[in-house]
Order: structure tokens, then sequence, then C-alpha cells
């Protein structure tokens, strides 16, 4: 999408001021603003997954309650990402972003005094249509300010603080967690804020597409998000209801509906939130099929991971958070080298290795039990994960730009990040519906050979959508035995879902194979730009 006329050429307004906005000494602020702001959003994600456990047990909750504390966030943010860059370039860039930053960190607020399940959820909802605002803003905010020359550097400033904050995230969330209460990963929320709002307002400039065509795609955004959450829906309660329920099936309609209907009104409108005629290029239908199978992938597993290591492994929150810390360096480390792997290669090639080393990391998380150390057990699957996806995610981002337009690059960008959204979003749903089956029907085998009562193995197993927070009836006088039965039919669960986390990335490299051009001459500038703001992206899906 094209940019207003830059905005250094004249003054424009900070809050109740009139200044140059471009000046060299505006440009730290500018950067500040975004980098802090992604920042929130960033330490918000990767933390609310550590939480999961302790916020279980806190409020009750079982395994769909937490699913959708993690998708009421995605769906909006995921439905409203496109609409959320458009209305930035209506009425101003900055402006959508500082309503962004303050609804999100309002909602976090709430999440953080949410006394119930229900009010959690509805709060994350409202944070995700935050986000929608907040996270297209900060890049749009840096290519509007920053001339072609300058623009690289500055992506690459906020792409290297967007992947240290998304790996410090996990820990300092962990050690909130461990030493105060979960609510503080939402509370930590406020400085950030505060501190985006005022840069933002007085110090960095107004921004808007003056040429930007037609109006904003409501119709879209609505369809969007009424057909992810009716599909959403039906797969997170058919856990606890069956698919053949009523509500469960009448989800299902609904929200296949509504994506019909979006595909036939973004077909028909002059100005759509997704054009789909540029889906006509193979290579952009292949990145973006290559992006929903592979981050599907990653979305599901990384979900129940922390699962895993807190509630079964028995690590705590912080070291927990910590086990993700080579994934996240080796992505930051290596995603200048991937950049430079697409001059000498293309993107067909890495993007058909990369995924094939993702699928084999999967594999290794198949291998851990219900104990030993870190470095043998999960170390090696984080790390074979991470480097295959460090060498993914700048030739992924790479090829979606190159397949589309100049003028269409910012909408080709916002496509992707939201295929990658939607990808973790429906992935948590469905792996939640396969995770339950596959621990109660290996739950089931366990508690068999024990000396129970059909009351008591009733009870275990009626309550099987808990997994591994199973609440063991007090009249069980082996509690270890069943403890152990209820962490080794998780163990089995956990591995059924890399398994299928395995099978998805292989099938991205398939795809990629088959539908992603082979090398093209490519500019270094591009290259660069792509390969940096790739690692903040990833790091942030």
């Amino acid at each position: 999408m094209a940019h207003a006329q830059y905005p250094c050429d004249e003054g424009v307004v900070h809050g109740n001021k009139k200044s140059t906005p471009c000046a060299d000494s505006a440009k730290p602020w500018i950067l500040a603003a975004t980098i802090l702001g992604s920042s929130m959003a960033q330490i918000n994600s990767s933390t609310v997954n550590v939480a999961l456990p302790a916020l279980q047990e806190s409020l009750g909750a079982n395994v769909v309650d937490i699913q959708w504390v993690v998708n009421a966030y995605t769906l909006f943010l995921a439905a409203l990402i496109l609409l959320g860059g458009s209305l930035g370039d209506h009425f101003g860039r900055n402006r959508i972003f500082m309503l962004g930053v303050a609804l999100f960190a309002g909602a976090a607020v709430w999440c953080g005094l949410a006394p119930n399940v229900p009010q959690l959820i509805v709060a994350r909802g409202v944070q995700g249509v935050g986000g929608a605002l907040l996270v297209p803003g900060s890049l749009a905010i840096i290519s509007a300010s920053f001339p072609e020359g300058e623009r690289g550097r500055a992506i690459g400033l906020w792409a290297a603080f967007s992947a240290m904050t998304s790996g410090a995230g996990p820990v300092l969330g962990g050690w909130l967690i461990d030493t105060l209460s979960w609510r503080w990963i939402f509370f930590v929320n406020i400085p950030f804020a505060i501190a985006v709002i005022a840069i933002a307002w007085w110090r960095v400039p107004e921004s808007r597409d003056d040429k930007v065509e037609g109006g904003l795609d409501w119709w879209g955004a609505s369809l969007a998000t009424v057909g992810l959450g009716g599909i959403t829906y039906g797969f997170l309660e058919s856990s606890n209801r069956g698919f053949g329920n009523l509500s469960v099936v009448a989800a299902f309609v609904v929200g296949v509906l509504a994506v019909v209907a979006f595909i036939v009104v973004e077909r028909r409108l002059k100005a759509p939130m997704v054009p789909m005629k540029l889906f006509t290029s193979k290579t952009f239908s292949g990145a973006n099929l290559l992006t929903v199978l592979l981050y599907a992938a990653l979305g599901g597993a990384l979900f129940f991971l922390p699962l895993n290591l807190i509630q079964v492994q028995g690590y705590s929150a912080t070291a927990a958070g910590a086990a993700l810390l080579p994934f996240i360096a080796l992505m930051s480390l290596l995603s200048s080298w991937s950049g430079g792997l697409i001059a000498r290669f293309g993107a067909k090639l890495p993007l058909t290795v990369g995924p094939v080393i993702v699928a084999a990391g999967f594999l290794l998380f198949t291998l851990p039990g219900t104990s030993g150390s870190y470095w043998t057990t999960f170390f090696p699957a984080i790390s074979v994960m991470g480097f295959g996806m460090a060498i993914s995610v700048a030739p992924l981002t790479t090829a979606v730009m190159n397949a589309v337009a100049t003028h269409y690059a910012g909408t080709a960008s916002g496509i992707n990040n939201a295929a990658s959204r939607v990808a973790g979003l429906l992935a948590v749903a469905i792996f939640g519906v396969i995770m339950v089956i596959a621990f109660g029907s290996a739950l089931r085998g366990q508690l068999e050979p024990l000396n129970l009562s059909e009351e008591v193995r009733s009870t275990i197993l009626s309550n099987r959508a808990d997994l591994a927070s199973i609440r063991i009836p007090e009249e069980v006088a082996d509690t270890a035995a069943v403890e152990t039965a209820i962490n080794e039919a998780f163990v089995y669960g956990f591995r059924v879902v890399m398994f299928i986390s395995a099978a998805l990335a292989a099938l991205s490299a398939l795809i990629a194979w088959g539908m992603i051009e082979g090398k093209v001459a490519e500019q270094d500038e591009a290259q660069s730009e792509a390969g940096q703001s790739s690692t903040g992206e990833a790091a942030a899906a």
C-alpha cells in the first residue's frame, strides 16, 4: 500500500505542537515508541502460555478454558489486523497506534483483575482488538518516518529488540508467576503503555496515506471475525460437548458460511481487505499455504509444551520460560545469515530444507518421557526446531514480498502476518481436541491395572479435559500411582501432537518445493529488510 508523502517534508502536529517530525533528533523517539509498543505486545504474547498452568490451577480451568484464554486474543488479532493497518492509513498511523496501546493496556489490567475465566476470556478478546491496532502500526510508522536509505537499519533495530523481548518475556513472566502471581504478567504492561503513549504523543510525527483508495472494509473484517470465531468455537467446545451437539454444529455452519461470504465479498469490493487477485500468483499462494501449515505446527506444539514442562516434568514457571531461549537465540542470531541464503539459492531451497529441519525437531519432542535432564530431553528438540525456523522465516517473508507488485507490499505482508496468526488460532483449537482424545484413551489404559473402584476411575476419566491438572479423588490411597498414570497419559497425548506437527511441517516443505519459484534476481536492500523484519514477526507469531 502506498504511503503518504514523506512526512519530513513539512511540519506535522505533535500533540499540540508543530515541528519538523523527521529531523535526526526525532528518529530515536520514533524507534523508542515503536520498539516499546511492540515489546509490550510481544512480552504479553510470549508469557501467557507460561502462565497457563498457574492460571488453570488458580481459576479451576480446564484445557478448553485455557485454550479460549489464548484464542480469544488471537481471534480478534488475526481477524482485525489488516483492518487495523487500514485504519492507520486512513486516520493517522500514530493516532491509531496510540489507541491500540491504550486499549491493549486497559484490557491487560482487566485480565489481571479478572475474578473468573469468562471475564478473563472477554478481556483477552478486547486485548486482541487493541493488538490489531497496535501491531501493524509500529512497522507502518517506521516505514513512513524513515527514508529508504535508513529504513532497513531502523527495521533491523526494531527486529533485534523484538527478538530480545520475545526471549526475555517468558523468563520475566515465569519469575513474576513464581514470586508474585500470574496476574502480574498483565500488570507489567502498564509502565510500557504509559511510556509509549507519552513518547508517541509528544515526539512521533503523524502520517497517513492521502492516496488510499476506497473506504474501510468493515464487511470483510466482520465476516472474518464471525467465520474464524464460529470455527474456533466449534472445535474448542467439541471437547466438552461433542461434535454432535447442536451449538457446536451451528457454530461450524455459521463459521463456514461466513468464510465463504468473506471470499465472495472480497472478490467484489473495489478496495478489499484481502485482494483475492494476489492469490493468482502461485508463489504468493504457496508461501501463504506454507505459512498456515508451518505456523499451525509451531503454534499447536508450543501451546502444550509449557503444560508438559510445568505440570509433568516439574519445572518452575521461570525454568519453563527459559527453556525456549535457544529457539529465540537461534532465530535472532541467524536471521541475517538466512536472508543471505536467498541471494545464493533463491527462496525455494531454504523453504524446503528449513521446514524439514523443523519437522525433525518436532520428532525429537516425542522422545522425552516423564523425567530426565533438560539438556538431554528438550534442549535438542528446541534447538533443532529453532534452527529450522531460522532458515525459513526470512526466505518466507521475501517470497511473499517478491510475489506481488511493489504497491501491494504492505498488503501482502499483512496477509501473511494474518495467515500465521489464523494458523495458530485454529491449531490450538484442533490440537486441543486431538490432545483430549489421545490423553483420555491413554489414561483409560493406564488406570486399568490400578486397584481403583469403578466410581473413582469414572470420576478421573470424566475430568480428562483437565489433562495433567486432574484432581485425584481423596479416597484414592495410592495417589502416586495415579499421578504417574496421568503423567504418562499426558506424554502420550503430547507425542501424538508432536507427530502431527512434524507431518504439517513436512507437508509445508512439499508445498514449498511444488509452488515456490526458484532463484530470482532480488535487490539486496529488499532482502535485508525482509530478513530483519521477519525475525520480529516470527517471534511475535
